[in-house]
């Protein structure tokens, strides 16, 4: 046989066996069709396929992370934000993902976009600032639900940022003040009662017992002889005047009796 012929089908068979063998790493599976009909997923590793009779389509198995765009939403108090997302999901069923989508990440990310318009859409500005995780859970099970008939679990969505109008955060942020001087009314209305109730509390047991406004008028010159000042107002109580005009009086009646 001649030399070029013998060549040309070593060439051909070597052709042919390297079609026919297939490896698949541990993160793909590969969907296997004969004759354009499905006949499973293989891998992974090392199997035989049959050249011009199979086609071997490869699914990647990893977690994807997707960023969802931008988008423009009106929530339900008529506030306009700009919103952008992230969704994490992967292919579970790889035969779903092949047979019954043509492009499983571009629909997935489609309908992320779409949802997140929706749910936002329905939820106001306070609910979206600060129940987050309530939003991002709704997310979630309204797109894993979509996704689900293609083979994708959706496992996360969260809303990275959101973005207001300069006129919308000029309006918080004077709400935000009004509150905290709210709130500082309050804690002083209050402190301004309990210390009303103390002195009143002060008051009584100082009409119970006159010695304590001794002791507290004491106490008040010792704090005022602490400080050097170059004046001093002694102030004396009436009840030690009071002792001295007792005293007198008998005085005088003893000198009128002598009278007598």
């Amino acid at each position: 046989m001649n030399p070029i012929v013998i060549g040309i089908i070593v060439f051909a068979a070597f052709i042919i066996i390297m079609m026919a063998v297939k490896i698949v790493p541990e993160y793909e599976r590969g969907v296997l069709f004969r004759l354009g009909r499905l006949v499973g997923a293989k891998g992974p590793g090392l199997f035989f396929i049959i050249p011009f009779v199979d086609r071997l389509v490869k699914v990647d198995l990893r977690v994807v992370t997707m960023d969802v765009p931008s988008q423009e939403c009106i929530t339900k108090d008529n506030v306009t934000v700009r919103v952008n997302a992230v969704a994490y999901f992967r292919v579970v069923d790889p035969e779903a993902s092949v047979v019954k989508v043509l492009d499983h990440i571009r629909a997935t990310s489609q309908i992320a976009q779409t949802t997140v318009r929706n749910v936002l859409g329905q939820s106001e500005l306070d609910e979206l600032l600060t129940q987050r995780e309530k939003l991002n859970q709704a997310l979630t099970k309204i797109i894993d639900e979509h996704t689900d008939p293609w083979g994708v679990k959706v496992s996360t969505v969260e809303i990275k940022e959101v973005e207001l109008a300069e006129e919308m955060k000029r309006m918080m942020a004077a709400q935000a003040e009004a509150e905290r001087e709210r709130r500082a009314k309050i804690i002083h209305a209050e402190g301004e009662l309990q210390a009303s109730e103390k002195l009143a509390q002060a008051g009584a047991i100082i009409a119970r017992e006159p010695t304590t406004l001794q002791l507290r008028y004491l106490q008040t010159l010792t704090e005022v002889a602490s400080e050097r000042n170059s004046t001093l107002i002694f102030p004396i109580p009436i009840d030690l005047i009071s002792m001295f005009m007792r005293k007198e009086v008998p005085v005088h009646q003893s000198d009128e009796k002598t009278t007598k």
